[in-house]
């Protein structure tokens, strides 16, 4: 099993013990109380000593909620610390996100934001009131935080503490508002406090005096990792890592790792995987938690380590790691620096922000905006990211409609050409922009060679192929009935128009097909992000398309060819 109290150090071994013993007393407890369990003593032991859920569905939630309840007492007891503070009795509680009412089997959502306002308006004692807010977690009480008046935030934090209040405004939005609320010295407490990941986000969002300010105030280990984070810019993937993980020397033995472990615990929650360094401070591997715990202090802890870890290094753009860091699943990866050194991790949380952003990001390409935008921003800064774009579409529209112009004959002489020609143009650009979605698709991966590319080009032919036949019969059956019917001619001028405008589907929807992956092919070959090759400036190339062949096809085939007027 691993668990028992010769393959660990002194504290580890008490907690294990303790762990069991609770386990196994609650366990009979439930059970005469009338819960009903599938689990086993030894699996909830398991769940209780590692803190995250193993085989979680053998357990009622609320059994789950007892256990950490009673046992999280014994924990602080036995080991002496406070490290466990991360994973109180919300962290079951935030896994299920659910009430189980046993008497009628009914799963209710509850609205924990709602209860913790509650609380706060409820005029009971502060004591009391920081007991009933440490039950919940900070995402909820960031969450009520927005929805409390300026006044009421503020008489709040001292009841709170500058501990939880940082981990509260690691998950603000905006932390800017928030930390002008504060003192410089009491927001240079909470940003001392918080994650160095948080921090730099958080000062991110200040402006330069206030952020100068506050940074001289750090205390001094804040002050190097936040320094260090900020020297990164944006894109690159240094700025999102934390320096919040365990990190132990090659040559320690498994007692002094264990001992290592608990001593860096209380300051670090990310403990997981233990990162291993030489004496120079160069990556040298990493340890799974759980591979050290069921280890004999006899082991050599060589054979614990995992020497071809994957990593990534810290100047490295985001958009050209994002991909090989989703596709490893750790839950966290090492960043390295160009001599090989550890410099901080990427965590799960930071993966799940990163793809965020990126698709924000593509979105707004995709969009036609050079960034995204949100609420907070002044309509003068939401017009410089779409300004530009428009304007470049402005001239590519003035030169359609030049286009459109030179073909003023074939509409004075068959004026019926017109109504169409929004439905050619219309069809054409969105044949494009799934092209373009499908290529931007499949450019992610780095492997893609020249003939996977010329597989996707054809395919996308065919497609658009097949979509525009199918469509052009379509028009000219419908078609040529409207024309018929509505517009009052011959049934064979009808079906010549109608068959005109199916031509005319079939060549544009084909064109725009290659245009919708050639042209982000092109970028991506140049080296710029085939998100810029976005939606507008697709469909304005291929109604430039649409428009010369419809016109086209109208004047050689039916004004030229069958001299209708």
């Amino acid at each position: 099993t691993g668990l028992s109290a010769g393959s660990c150090c002194s504290p580890v071994a008490s907690l294990s013990a303790m762990v069991q013993g609770r386990a196994a007393s609650t366990y009979a407890l439930c059970k005469r109380s009338g819960y009903s369990l599938n689990g086993s003593v030894h699996q909830l032991s398991i769940f209780l000593f590692f803190f995250r859920p193993v085989k979680v569905c053998c357990f009622d939630g609320n059994f789950l909620y007892l256990i950490l309840q009673r046992v999280y007492t014994g924990m602080v007891a036995v080991t002496g610390r406070t490290c466990y503070d991360r994973i109180r009795i919300f962290e079951v509680k935030r896994y299920f996100l659910i009430d189980i009412t046993e008497s009628r089997g009914q799963i209710m959502q509850k609205n924990y934001v709602q209860e913790i306002l509650n609380i706060i308006h409820g005029n009971i004692p502060q004591a009391e009131l920081a007991e009933k807010l440490s039950d919940y977690h900070e995402k909820d009480l960031a969450d009520a935080l927005e929805a409390l008046m300026p006044a009421e935030r503020k008489s709040l934090y001292p009841i709170l503490g500058v501990d939880e209040v940082a981990e509260i405004f690691a998950y603000l939005d905006d932390a800017e508002p928030y930390l002008k609320e504060l003192s410089r010295d009491e927001a240079a407490k909470v940003i001392s406090n918080m994650d160095s990941d948080d921090a730099a986000d958080a000062l991110e969002d200040l402006d330069e005096i206030d952020k100068g300010e506050i940074v001289n105030k750090l205390d001094r280990d804040s002050i190097e990792d936040v320094k260090m984070l900020l020297s990164y810019s944006e894109d690159e993937i240094g700025s999102k890592m934390t320096t919040n993980y365990i990190r132990i020397k090659n040559d320690m033995t498994i007692r002094q790792a264990m001992s290592e472990l608990v001593k860096q615990a209380g300051e670090n929650d990310n403990i997981s995987v233990l990162y291993v360094v030489d004496e120079n401070e160069h990556f040298y591997g990493a340890i799974d938690l759980k591979d050290l715990i069921i280890a004999r202090a006899e082991d050599p802890l060589a054979e614990l380590i995992v020497g071809s870890y994957p990593y990534v290094t810290d100047r490295e753009k985001i958009s050209d790691c994002i991909e090989r860091i989703v596709d490893y699943a750790e839950r966290s990866l090492p960043v390295l620096n160009e001599a090989g050194k550890l410099m901080g991790i990427i965590t799960s949380s930071d993966v799940v922000e990163l793809v965020d952003d990126e698709m924000s990001d593509d979105y707004a390409k995709l969009g036609g905006l050079t960034g995204e935008e949100d609420l907070r921003e002044s309509v003068f800064e939401s017009v410089k990211k779409r300004l530009p774009w428009l304007t470049a579409l402005l001239f590519l529209g003035m030169l359609v409609s030049s286009v459109v112009g030179a073909f003023e004959s074939v509409v004075a002489v068959l004026p019926v050409v017109i109504c169409f020609q929004s439905m050619v143009l219309g069809m054409a650009g969105n044949v494009g922009t799934q092209s373009l979605a499908v290529t931007i698709r499949v450019l992610v991966d780095e492997n893609l060679t020249v003939s996977k590319k010329f597989q996707l080009l054809w395919k996308e032919v065919r497609v658009g192929l097949l979509n525009g036949t199918i469509l052009a019969v379509m028009a000219l059956s419908f078609l040529g009935c409207y024309i018929h019917f509505f517009k009052g001619y011959a049934w064979n001028t009808a079906l010549l128009l109608s068959g005109c405008v199916g031509a005319s589907l079939v060549v544009a929807m084909v064109v725009s097909s290659l245009v919708g992956t050639l042209v982000p092919m092109l970028f991506h070959k140049i080296h710029i992000d085939p998100a810029v090759a976005s939606g507008p400036l697709i469909t304005t190339i291929n109604d430039l398309v649409a428009v010369v062949v419809y016109y086209g096809l109208a004047m050689v085939v039916l004004i030229d060819l069958f001299h209708l007027a």
